[in-house]
């Protein structure tokens, strides 16, 4: 799953790219956002992205388009 972060402030959206489900995804968004805590992923390679709550300005959920190349019509 493609996970895309908007960061308050920041010209540039954090991409991650996780085996998590969008259900879960939204839970860890859902919850960081109640508790005011923060946002915590984990990417395939088993790194975390960690971002404040309180930062968020957007988080977009989407499946991830591996391997495409060229022109589409």
């Amino acid at each position: 799953m493609e996970v895309k972060i908007g960061v308050q402030y920041a010209a540039r959206e954090l991409v991650v790219e996780t085996d998590e489900s969008s259900d879960a995804i939204e839970k860890l968004v859902t919850d960081a956002l109640t508790n005011g805590g923060a946002l915590i992923l984990t990417d395939n390679k088993g790194q975390r992205t960690v971002v404040p709550a309180d930062k968020l300005a957007y988080v977009h959920i989407g499946r991830s388009v591996a391997g495409q190349v060229g022109f589409r019509s």
